[in-house]
């Protein structure tokens, strides 16, 4: 049975996929969580939240994440960062997926990837459960009801958790998989109740389409100064580096959470809502997003609640350090309504560097920029992926390794091209740890970050006094109002100053091995800041 709002030459049955129990098209809200209750997926949390649990995945499965590989992507897929899966193994597991499909029930969402209308992607989710076609209406754009009834999907994402892989037949490594065919224009994951995976899916697809048009994609959140979106920052940065918490300062308008694009127009946004992470969340350090945990709709994701009450907890991670929320862009009332910005002005590259190393701010010449862009040298927080439980240093070239199809290169040379157009000013912000090593220092105070982010957004950075870091070659301011002088040095954190000097060695050593593989393709500035 066909239930909800759908373009009658666009239902799954023209898809290929029949033989479903009941088909719950585009349903709002409300209706989803009458659904996702009804199915015993979760329970009503307070303010009519949906608590959900997402079993034994908490995290993304990168290593379960494959690309066709066909003759039409042969050339421009980054095969060594996304294993390649065989066409033909990718039919078998088409035709098993939505053989195990059948007699179920699904969900359906049709929705817009990008606030751009010029350059946005219609995507269709196919979900197996409610809640999930809950979370991905939260993530990604809305159409209005009325433009459902012409809407043509240019790819199709199938979600079912249920359905598990078999290696030897899929050609896949578990029975967990994500498999992205950009010939067919489908992707299929199975064996994961992780929402996050929907979402980073479409940030996938259009790492690999907008690049081609000359659209830098990013993973990074967006805001702008209010009233002037020519006055915009972007942030990038891997999960745990501060995006969310950093990017929704009240003082400015939110343009967007985790993804977004920069054309010849500007910023604009790739999702309609954000996924915070709860951990340690406080009415008084985040009111903002704190607020959105009991506002109706959000989906509150793997977090340890009352029975009775459902009040709570931000630091119980007994189930993961991963735990999350996920709401409409609205609920952040500081949130821009387009979702578009300028061309930014201020790009912060975030990193936690668990090494104790990093200042806390730097400004960064557009070789340096390019140089710490193409390492993305941060470290891995717990719960983010499978497997990771304490923060381990990694570099995660364009500070998103895991969703850029194409080689890291090509991003490079167009934010390179960008910077260069549009003159904006870098800034390399550690908010990592401070004082030693992590398991012996502390993380950098929020609130210093925070001061030094408005000083560098508002201008009045410029003027500081700056040192040249002896490790990096970058500049470091040396006084800043509100900041403790002794945190712009790091080496000054440190009791043990022999021991810095050996840390921070031995981390210029791993940026110096790490960076080899692009020095065959960047140009002599970088390659000197490269060297330092």
């Amino acid at each position: 049975m066909t239930i909800g709002r759908v373009n009658p030459s666009y239902r799954l049955e023209e898809q290929g996929i029949t033989g479903l129990g009941n088909v719950y098209y585009n349903l709002i809200e409300p209706s989803l969580i009458e659904e996702a209750l009804k199915r015993g997926e979760g329970h009503l949390g307070s303010g009519g939240t949906m608590l959900v649990e997402t079993g034994k995945h908490t995290g993304r499965s990168p290593k379960d994440k494959f690309v066709v590989r066909t003759e039409n992507v042969e050339d421009s897929i980054w095969w060594e960062n996304n294993p390649p899966m065989e066409p033909s193994k990718f039919d078998v597991l088409h035709a098993d997926m939505v053989e195990h499909m059948k007699g179920r029930d699904y969900f359906v969402q049709d929705l817009f990837g990008g606030a751009d209308p010029a350059n946005r992607l219609d995507v269709r989710v196919v979900t197996e459960l409610a809640w999930h076609s809950l979370f991905i209406r939260h993530m990604l754009r809305r159409p209005e009801r009325e433009e459902l009834d012409e809407f043509e999907p240019e790819f199709t994402i199938i979600n079912c958790p249920t359905f598990k892989a078999d290696p030897a037949k899929h050609g896949c490594r578990s029975e967990t998989v994500i498999a992205l065919n950009f010939d067919k224009k489908v992707i299929l994951i199975g064996g994961t109740e992780y929402a996050g995976e929907n979402k980073k899916s479409v940030f996938t697809l259009l790492n690999y389409i907008l690049p081609g048009k000359g659209i830098m994609a990013m993973h990074c959140s967006a805001n702008h100064a209010p009233g002037n979106p020519v006055d915009t920052a972007v942030f990038f940065g891997l999960s745990g580096t501060g995006k969310t918490t950093l990017s929704a300062d009240p003082s400015r308008v939110l343009i967007g959470d985790d993804e977004h694009g920069w054309s010849d127009r500007g910023t604009f946004n790739f999702e309609g809502g954000c996924y915070a992470k709860t951990i340690n969340l406080s009415a008084e350090a985040e009111p903002e997003i704190y607020a959105t945990c009991s506002m109706f709709g959000t989906v509150i994701e793997n977090m340890v609640y009352d029975a009775e009450t459902k009040e709570l907890d931000f630091e119980d991670s007994s189930i993961t350090e991963n735990m999350r929320c996920a709401y409409p862009l609205e609920y952040i009332s500081n949130a821009s309504t387009s979702s578009l910005g300028g061309h930014p002005k201020n790009i912060i590259m975030l990193t936690c560097d668990a090494y104790g190393v990093l200042p806390p701010i730097a400004r960064l010449t557009p070789a340096q920029a390019m140089y710490h862009f193409l390492s993305g040298f941060t470290s891995k927080t717990p719960g983010t992926e499978v497997g990771v439980t304490e923060p381990i240093p990694t570099f995660s070239t364009c500070f998103g390794a895991p969703f850029m199809p194409r080689r890291p290169e090509e991003y490079g040379k167009l934010l390179q091209e960008k910077i260069a157009k549009h003159g904006a000013t870098c800034w390399l912000v550690n908010t990592g740890w401070t004082g030693g090593a992590f398991g012996t220092g502390s993380r950098m105070p929020i609130k210093a970050t925070r001061t030094l982010l408005a000083a560098a957004l508002d201008g009045s950075l410029s003027d500081a006094t700056y040192r040249k870091d002896p490790n990096f070659g970058f500049d470091v301011p040396t006084d800043v109002d509100g900041v403790a002088e002794v945190l712009l040095d790091p080496r000054r954190t440190w009791d043990d100053k022999d021991a810095y000097d050996a840390q921070a060695e031995k981390l210029v050593k791993m940026f110096a091995e790490n960076f080899e593989q692009y020095l065959e393709y960047i140009d002599d500035d970088v390659k000197a800041a490269a060297i330092g």
